[in-house]
C-alpha cells in the first residue's frame, strides 16, 4: 500500500488552456465538496516569467495525484507533456504506480508511459466519470477530510468571468412546444353488456386502431359507440358506462370511473402519445426506440440525403437539412413528442438524431448499439447551433403540416387533437449578447463535424 507524504495534499488537474477550462471548473469545486482540494492553473496563476515554474513546483511537491485531461489536443500541448514528463518521476519517486489518473473526455490516441494506464470515462457523462473518479480515489485511499469542507469561491467567480453577458432587454424565443389548438370535448368508458374475456379485452386495446386505455373491467376511448362494436365485435358488445369531461378528467379524475387524478392524467397522456406516434408512423417516419420513448425520423421517403428542406413564412423562407453524410455516417433528423396539461395542454418536442451505416448512396439501417448512437451524437451534433436546431425543428414541422397551420392526430374516426404547427413563442426579460456568426439558413462548416461539403451545397 502506498503511504503518502503529509505535506503532499493537493490533486493536481493537468489540463489544457482554455480547450479543457470549462471541464476543469465544473470538476474542481466537486472534488473540493468531497473534502479533496485541487489544484488547476486556470485559478490562481496568470501569465508571466514563474507561472511555468510554480506549476511545476506544485506538481514536484505537493500533489498527492495528477488527474491528467485525455483527449488528442490536450495531451500534444508541450505544457501538459511536461507534466506528463514529471509525474511519470514521481511515480518512481514516491513508488505509486497509481499517482497519473487518466480522465477519458474524448476518444484519444495512447501516448507513451501513460497508454497503459487505465482511464476514468467521462465520454458517457461527466456525472458518471465523477462517481467512478470519486471511487477510485478512495479505494486508492488519497487522504481527504469531509468534516472540512472548503470550496474555492474562485472557481465560481472565474466562470462567470468567462459567462455570456446579459442585458436588459426583452428578447423573443421560439420554444419546443406546440399547443394544443383543439381536443375532444368528452372522453367515454366503455363496459361489456355481456360476458366478454379481459384478457382479450385488453389485447384488443393495444392493437386497436386509435387509442384505448384499459381500466378495470372495461376501457377509455374517444370513438363512439358504433365505432367500438364495429371494432371490437369479435371480443363482444360494448356500450358507454360513463361520458366524462376531458379536461375535468385530466385536472380532477373521476369518481364514477373510478380513477385518481395522477392516473387520469397519466392515461391521457398515453393516448395522446399514442395518437402521436400512429400518426408519425403512417407518415412512413423512421422509428426508433431510446431508452424511454420512440422517435421519429426522415427517412429517404421524406427528404434526400443532402437535400435542403424550406420552412418559414411566406415571404421569409428559409431551408434546413434533415438528412446529410458526417464522419462516415448518415444522419436524420426526427423528435420525440412527449405530451403535458401543464400550464396548459402542449407536446414539447424533443429532438433526435439518429445514424446509421451509408449503403451505396442511401442510408442502411440503424446502427442497433445505444452507446455508439450516443457517442454520434456527442460527436457529430456538438459542433450545430442554436439556429441550426431551430431551423432542422422547424423544416420538420413544415413537413408534417404541409400547407396547414396545423398537425392533425386521430383520436377516433370522428375525434383528433389539432396541434399548431409553429411552436409558441416567449418573450425573456431580458437578452443576451451573442456574435451571430451564422445566417438563418447557413449550416456548420466545420468538415470534422459535417463531413466535407459540395461548395454549392449546404453542408
Amino acid at each position: 500500500m502506498t503511504v503518502y507524504p503529509i505535506d503532499r495534499s493537493l490533486i493536481f488537474l493537468s489540463k489544457a488552456t482554455p480547450g479543457d477550462d470549462e471541464f476543469a471548473l465544473w470538476l474542481a469545486p466537486r472534488l473540493e465538496a468531497a473534502g479533496y482540494t485541487v489544484f488547476a492553473d486556470i485559478l490562481t496563476l496568470e501569465p508571466g516569467d514563474r507561472w511555468r515554474k510554480e506549476i511545476t513546483n506544485t506538481l514536484q511537491k505537493r500533489a498527492i495525484k495528477m488527474l491528467l485531461c485525455c483527449r488528442d489536443a490536450t495531451l500534444a500541448s508541450d505544457g501538459v507533456q511536461e507534466e506528463i514528463g514529471i509525474a511519470s518521476d514521481l511515480v518512481k519517486e514516491l513508488n505509486d504506480r497509481k499517482f497519473i489518473i487518466p480522465l477519458r473526455l474524448e476518444r484519444f490516441k495512447k501516448l507513451f508511459g501513460i497508454g497503459e494506464l487505465q482511464y476514468i470515462d467521462f465520454v458517457r457523462g461527466w456525472a458518471e466519470g465523477l462517481g467512478k473518479l470519486l471511487e477510485t480515489l478512495q479505494r486508492q485511499k488519497v487522504p481527504c477530510d469531509a468534516s472540512k469542507i472548503q470550496i474555492n469561491p474562485n472557481w465560481e467567480i472565474y466562470r462567470r468571468r468567462g459567462a455570456t453577458p446579459i442585458r436588459s432587454e426583452p428578447e423573443r424565443l421560439t420554444s419546443n412546444w406546440l399547443r394544443v389548438a383543439e381536443a375532444p370535448d368528452v372522453l367515454r368508458y366503455f363496459e361489456p353488456t355481456g360476458a366478454c374475456d379481459r384478457f382479450a379485452m385488453y389485447g384488443a386495446c393495444s392493437v386497436s386502431k386509435h387509442p384505448a386505455e384499459p381500466h378495470l373491467n372495461g376501457f377509455f376511448s374517444f370513438a363512439t359507440s358504433p365505432e367500438i362494436n364495429g371494432a371490437f365485435a369479435s371480443i363482444g358488445k360494448f356500450a358507454i358506462g360513463h361520458e366524462v369531461s376531458l379536461t375535468k378528467f385530466v385536472e380532477d379524475g373521476s369518481k364514477e370511473c373510478a380513477i385518481r387524478k395522477q392516473d387520469a392524467s397519466n392515461l391521457i397522456h398515453s393516448m395522446f402519445r399514442q395518437a402521436w406516434n400512429r400518426m408519425c408512423r403512417e407518415r412512413d417516419l423512421l422509428e426508433y426506440k431510446y431508452s424511454k420513448d420512440a422517435g421519429f425520423h426522415v427517412s429517404k421517403g421524406h427528404a434526400k440525403i443532402g437535400q435542403k428542406i424550406p420552412w418559414g413564412k411566406q415571404g421569409d423562407k428559409r431551408s434546413s437539412m434533415l438528412r446529410n453524410v458526417a464522419k462516415g455516417t448518415v444522419w436524420q433528423f426526427g423528435v420525440t413528442a412527449l405530451p403535458a396539461f401543464w400550464p396548459f395542454a402542449h407536446f414539447k418536442l424533443k429532438s433526435r438524431v439518429l445514424f446509421s451505416p451509408p449503403y451505396g448512396e442511401e442510408a442502411g439501417d440503424p446502427f442497433d448499439d445505444p452507446k455508439k448512437q450516443h457517442r454520434l451524437r456527442r460527436t457529430v451534433c456538438k459542433g450545430w447551433r442554436n439556429k441550426q436546431w431551430h431551423g432542422r425543428m422547424m423544416a420538420f414541422l413544415e413537413m408534417l403540416s404541409g400547407d396547414s397551420s396545423y398537425i392533425r392526430l386521430p383520436l377516433a374516426d370522428g375525434a383528433y387533437i389539432r396541434l399548431d404547427a409553429a411552436p409558441i413563442l416567449f418573450t425573456s426579460p431580458v437578452s443576451t449578447i451573442l456574435p451571430d456568426k451564422f445566417g438563418d439558413e447557413q449550416e456548420e462548416d466545420d468538415i470534422s463535424t459535417l463531413g466535407r461539403p459540395d461548395p454549392e451545397e449546404e453542408p
